[in-house]
């Protein structure tokens, strides 16, 4: 194949070729021809020209490398990606059908596609964001998926992000809505006096002015760094969420807070109780390594229950986790090991990551089997 290092992954069905465009960071494509998958190196975040002239020479060239002439284009949900445009763009060059794919139901596809899993599992999928089918910014999500279908059956609690994105780069942003949240909302000025903004967030909060909320788990991890004064403003993408389990790494495991969540009637997982024991935790100076290692042991007893409660309910016995944050060795480790032991079948990236470099694989595995049922 000459100059072109994909990755192939052998699928357990054979069916139309797809151009699966993947998400907007970390962006990868991947292209299929009877039952091989073809995913592309890491093209990159596709928010500069020059990645966005990345992935199209990339699909321009594995499809000429491999001699494939795609029959159908999949793509994320979100209609501003660069990935989504080009997609829409192709599929009326070529004249051919297009697929939208959910990006979380993509990363439990991919995990799918890798084990060679056809039948129904529990998908827990905990990343950053993803745009939902309601339009707002998922991230801690509970899916049954079944092949190209799948029904979200619980998320997270959601929790404001004020000022949108820019709270994703701002963790003590996350913190003060963690702290209006929980009634505290005359603690955030002071709390963040070194942040010239402290005042206008804390009025954004209270008259709901650009705070769209989002049940992202990446988001949770943020508020936590920002209220235990671990990371205010990242230089990069998941830096406090690394350096919470460097600390919690650096203590030692430690006992789950019992009392640290709740699980609603209608199956949101709830963490307040948890956040509130960090605003003490940092108001007593407390030691923040121990705060982070009880952060991830109670994140882990949460979603557990999460997990046995809903598999119970739907009578299901395969788990599978998908997302970045299944790049924390903690979470993953603590998950697996307490899901096993009841036991669960539990399916977790192994040749590929959980991240969004996955997200074209598992939309050409939903399109696949959409294209092949219609």
């Amino acid at each position: 194949m000459g100059s072109l290092n994909v990755t192939s992954i052998t699928l357990p069905f054979a069916g139309p070729s797809v151009l699966a465009c993947g998400a907007w960071l970390k962006n990868t494509v991947c292209l299929t021809q009877g039952n091989q998958a073809y995913l592309s190196p890491l093209i990159g975040d596709l928010d500069n020209a020059d990645t966005r002239h990345k992935l199209d020479e990339t699909v321009k060239h594995i499809c000429q490398a491999l001699n494939i002439k795609p029959e159908v284009v999949a793509h994320d949900l979100h209609p501003e990606f660069y990935s989504t445009q080009f997609a829409i763009d192709y599929a009326d060059t070529h004249n051919i059908p297009l697929v939208a794919v959910q990006h979380h139901h993509a990363h439990i596809a991919a995990v799918c596609a890798e084990h060679h899993v056809t039948d129904t599992v529990l998908g827990l999928a905990l990343d950053g964001v993803g745009f939902g089918e309601d339009g707002m910014p998922w991230g801690g999500e509970l899916l049954q998926v079944a092949g190209e279908k799948f029904r979200r059956l619980g998320h997270l609690q959601p929790l404001a992000m004020p000022g949108g994105d820019r709270a994703a780069r701002e963790p003590w942003r996350m913190a003060a809505a963690a702290l209006f949240q929980l009634d505290h909302g005359d603690k955030i000025t002071e709390r963040f006096s070194n942040q010239p903004a402290a005042q206008t967030v804390a009025t954004m909060l209270q008259q709901d002015l650009n705070c769209p909320s989002t049940s992202s788990m990446g988001r949770l991890f943020d508020a936590a760094a920002g209220l235990l004064g671990v990371n205010a403003i990242q230089s990069h993408e998941a830096q406090a969420a690394i350096q919470l389990q460097q600390l919690a790494e650096y203590h030692g495991a430690v006992g789950a807070l019992i009392e640290g969540y709740q699980i609603t009637p209608d199956n949101v997982l709830d963490f307040s109780p948890l956040l509130e024991v960090l605003v003490d935790s940092h108001q007593n100076n407390n030691d923040p390594s121990y705060a982070a290692a009880l952060f991830h042991a109670t994140l882990a007893a949460g979603l557990t229950e999460w997990i046995e409660r809903t598999a119970r309910q739907y009578d299901l016995t395969k788990v599978a986790f998908g997302g970045g944050c299944f790049h924390n060795e903690i979470l993953l480790h603590s998950l697996t090991n307490r899901l096993m032991s009841v036991p669960f079948q539990v399916l977790s990236a192994q040749q590929m990551q959980p991240d969004d470099s996955v997200i074209a694989l598992g939309q050409a595995w939903i399109a696949i089997q959409k294209t092949m049922t219609n």
